[in-house]
């Protein structure tokens, strides 16, 4: 018992959930990612995948990060779904996403993403990404770019080592991966839920591996925010910005890594601007503007 609570507790701490509260959090008793009046499953590449709608108007994914859910954007959805179709599923093994198969890849989330737009008759839709998410959108424009027709990442990297993420967080989630793989080999019943969680923990860890030239192939306007305390370190999402051709770089101060949550009135004026207004170039003499 006591090696499963070790376990259970490791990848709680892993989970990047800094908003977590004192009694019962939001994110617990919110009734997104548990509404049975329009959660649905669509059979995807091999597994269900679960996802809600809400709202009217022009499509809008929304990706949530390693280990999320549907839940973690409970301030993002109400207020989008004023304007938007809002899509957002639980991605594979996460949520109520079950695929216990021993593969999983930033690579195969972002190709679920995009089957479920077919899925929906969706041929092109903005999309917000956060932390993993963040990064399956960079995906996305860059694998169906046909799909995305704007895109705001917070808190996404493109590879794995210290010149992206913090050295403290990077050092901690590989002590951790290590921890967790010597732990699960203690246990005799080992569950698909604790694979499915060594999973995401090793992902977390050894991925993603994009390449620059890929990201400078991104076409649709980007908006590439970031905490200036973020998990990822500030010149690493200013790299991401540089690369992309039409992209706007916003660095929130005394800021980590939960923009969507700790500045979400913020974080959701800002996002819904940048959809709702023509991309503006800015060059020469607009720069003195």
């Amino acid at each position: 018992m006591k090696v499963k609570i070790t376990l259970v507790l490791l990848f709680t701490l892993i989970a990047w959930r800094s908003f977590a509260q004192e009694g019962k959090s939001p994110f617990d008793t919110t009734k997104y990612g548990k509404n049975t009046a329009v959660g649905k499953y669509a059979e995807i590449r091999g597994f269900k995948m679960y996802y809600e709608t809400y709202g009217k108007g022009e499509p809008l994914l929304i990706i949530h990060g390693n280990g999320g859910s549907i839940n973690n954007f409970l301030y993002q959805i109400p207020y989008f779904a004023k304007n938007y179709q809002v899509i957002i599923a639980d991605s594979r093994s996460q949520g109520k996403s079950v695929d216990h198969t021993d593969s999983l890849s930033y690579e195969m989330m972002t190709d679920d993403l995009n089957a479920l737009l077919d899925k929906l008759n969706l041929k092109q839709c903005n999309v917000i990404g956060w932390s993993d998410g963040g990064i399956e959108g960079l995906m996305l424009a860059m694998r169906h770019p046909e799909k995305v027709k704007k895109l705001a990442v917070t808190g996404a990297n493109l590879w794995p080592d210290t010149s992206a993420v913090d050295p403290f967080v990077y050092n901690y989630a590989l002590k951790m991966n290590l921890k967790g793989q010597d732990t699960i080999k203690k246990i005799k019943n080992v569950t698909p839920e604790m694979k499915d969680q060594l999973k995401l923990l090793h992902l977390l860890t050894y991925a993603p591996h994009i390449k620059i030239a890929d990201v400078k192939k991104i076409s649709c306007p980007t908006l590439v925010i970031g905490g200036d305390h973020d998990v990822i370190v500030t010149k690493h999402t200013m790299l991401i910005a540089d690369l992309i051709p039409n992209s706007y770089l916003w660095i929130l101060p005394n800021s980590g890594h939960s923009t969507p949550i700790y500045y979400k009135d913020m974080f959701n004026q800002v996002v819904g601007d940048f959809f709702a207004k023509p991309y503006r170039k800015i060059e020469g003499y607009g720069r003195f503007n």
